[in-house]
Parts: structure tokens; C-alpha cells; sequence
């Protein structure tokens, strides 16, 4: 991966490469707008062709002049100023369409939240498959107080995590919560007691992950999203193609041959991952 594509997200890798830390540290305060996105669909092709690479690690250290943690405080709507009603609109699908791209991506994406994370930044949660919240964050969805609504997921996918009676709550009032709610919501799955203790954790599972079999949790994750919604004769259907996917990929073989290995604990040479379709992720 080569991060010095990378201008404005702050990117960099542990493990061997395996594992890829983003940063936000950009603008004011966070806020996305076209460039960050951008970068944020070229992080999505290159964890996509990127054979390494079995973890994402978003997170921010950013602080305001007033001493208040930010991760991300919103949208970038400054540079939105000319622009037509057309191009909002386009603009907020593009938003939706790279969160979907980036929630996709073949790789665990934890989320460690420390500080304000205020309607994109809620939005943003969306594409990590864990997240992980530091004493002191709080979220909101105040877009319908401005004469808008959270369009970037925030109708069509937080109810699946939250439920839908919550997401009306936080999409209608704007109200702001703490992490032990949104814990106790399903907003997010723990909380930390700061940031360093939220990063550790979330590279304790990074570590984890590392060790298995990258095609098998490639195969996994794409088989368990699919199934979001499906009849369970689909469902079924789907975990057959991705099982004999992990068989015909050899990866099965690699487990039983290294098995002893695997109970020390010890990585067996898995080899670079296998996309479920048949291409491996160097072809892209």
C-alpha cells in the first residue's frame, strides 16, 4: 500500500502491513468533504487489492483549542457554498456510496471514537464492523435541526444496529449521548477508559485477527453481510459458497496440516489472501 498517495487521511501500518491505522486529523475539525472521500475510495481499493492487509484501525487524537477530543464533528458543508441543489444531492449519494464501499472492504475495521463525533461522525460508525467508544465521546444526529437529514446512512442502515425505535430518537430530537448509551443501545459494542486503552484494545483484536487465515475472514465477512435480510435458505446458501471457498482455496488444507501450530497459538503460512469469486486481491 502505498500511503504517500495519502494528503489529508493519516495513514500508516503495523504488523507487517497487516494491520493499517487511519488517523482523522484534517480541517477545522474533522469534517469530510470531497477530499477526504476521495481518499477514503482509494483506502477501500487499495485494503481491497492490498494481499496483506487483515485490519483497519480508524481513529483521531485531534483536540480543539478549547481542550474538547474530536473524531469527527460532521460534514464539510463550508465548501458546499454555490453549490445548487443537484449537486448537494449528488454529492450526499457519493457520501453514502463510500461508507458502503468502505464497510465492504475484506478487512476487520475497528472504530476506537474518542471525542466528538457529531453526525457524519455518528455516520462514519456504520462501516466498522466493531467499534469501541473512550470515556468522553459522545454522538448525535442534529441534521434535521438544520433542514436536512442524515444521508449518509443514517436512516437506511442505523436502524439495523440500533433498532429502529433508538433511531428515531437520535434522528428526530438530536439528541446527544454518552458512550455507556450508546453501549447500551448497540451504537457501539465497549467502552475504554481513554484513548490509549481504546487503541490497545482495538489492536489486541487486530492481533487476533492477524493470525487467521486472511482469505477465511475475507470469506467470512462477505458471507455474513450478504445474509443481512435474506430468507434463511439463502442465507444457508451463501455460508456453503463461502465454506467451500475456504476448502477449494486451499486454506482448509493449510489449517490441518499446521494444526499443532495452531493450538501454541502460532500463524501457519496462510499465503496472501483469496477473494471469495475466485480473485486473489492482487488482481484486484
Amino acid at each position: 500500500m502505498d500511503l504517500s498517495a495519502y494528503e489529508s487521511l493519516k495513514l500508516s501500518t503495523e504488523m507487517d502491513g497487516r494491520v493499517v491505522l487511519l488517523r482523522f486529523d484534517h480541517g477545522k475539525a474533522n469534517e469530510m468533504g470531497s477530499v477526504e472521500l476521495q481518499e477514503l475510495e482509494q483506502l477501500t481499493r487499495d485494503l481491497e487489492q492490498d494481499p496483506a492487509s487483515i485490519a483497519l484501525i480508524t481513529y483521531s487524537e485531534r483536540v480543539s483549542r478549547r481542550g474538547t477530543p474530536i473524531f469527527v464533528a460532521g460534514a464539510n458543508v463550508t465548501e458546499r457554498a454555490g453549490w445548487d441543489d443537484e449537486r448537494v444531492k449528488a454529492h450526499v449519494a457519493w457520501q453514502r456510496s463510500v461508507l458502503a464501499g468502505l464497510k465492504a472492504a475484506p478487512v476487520l475495521h475497528i472504530g476506537v471514537i474518542s471525542g466528538v463525533a457529531l453526525g457524519w461522525g455518528t455516520e462514519y460508525l456504520l462501516c466498522c464492523d466493531y467499534r469501541i467508544a473512550c470515556a468522553g465521546s459522545s454522538f448525535a444526529l442534529p441534521e434535521t435541526g438544520l433542514g436536512i437529514l442524515p444521508g449518509a446512512g443514517g436512516t437506511s442502515e442505523l436502524w439495523a444496529h440500533i433498532g429502529v425505535a433508538q433511531t428515531l430518537r437520535l434522528g428526530m430530537t438530536g439528541e446527544r449521548i454518552l458512550p455507556d448509551e450508546a453501549c447500551r443501545i448497540g451504537l457501539v459494542q465497549e467502552v475504554a477508559e481513554d484513548l490509549v486503552a481504546g487503541l490497545s484494545r482495538a489492536r489486541a483484536l487486530a492481533a487476533l485477527a492477524a493470525k487467521r487465515s486472511p482469505t477465511a475472514n475475507a470469506a467470512f465477512k462477505q458471507s455474513v453481510l450478504a445474509a443481512v435480510g435474506r430468507d434463511p435458505s439463502d442465507r444457508h446458501v451463501l455460508e456453503e459458497i463461502a465454506y467451500a471457498h475456504c476448502v477449494d482455496s486451499g486454506q482448509a488444507a493449510v489449517g490441518r496440516a499446521h494444526f499443532a501450530d495452531i493450538r501454541a497459538g502460532q500463524a501457519p503460512p496462510w499465503g496472501p489472501r483469496v477473494r471469495l469469486g475466485g480473485s486473489d486481491a492482487t488482481s484486484g
